[in-house]
């Protein structure tokens, strides 16, 4: 059977797993978004500064 510092590392191989397969499942989840929340931010800023432009010669 397991002594008890072989189980004592099997938790902690456990646990580093599993933080590496959320912190995976988090980062899938958040970099897309924070991605596209970005590049929608660069399109409003250029609209509005087409639109600026736009009144500024009339």
């Amino acid at each position: 059977m397991f002594t008890f510092e072989q189980y004592l590392g099997f938790l902690a191989f456990l646990v580093i797993i599993t933080l590496g397969f959320w912190l995976m499942i988090f980062l899938v989840s958040i970099i897309p978004y924070w991605i596209g929340g970005s590049l929608m931010e660069k399109y409003k800023l250029k609209r509005e500064e087409k639109k600026r432009a736009l009144e500024a010669k009339k």
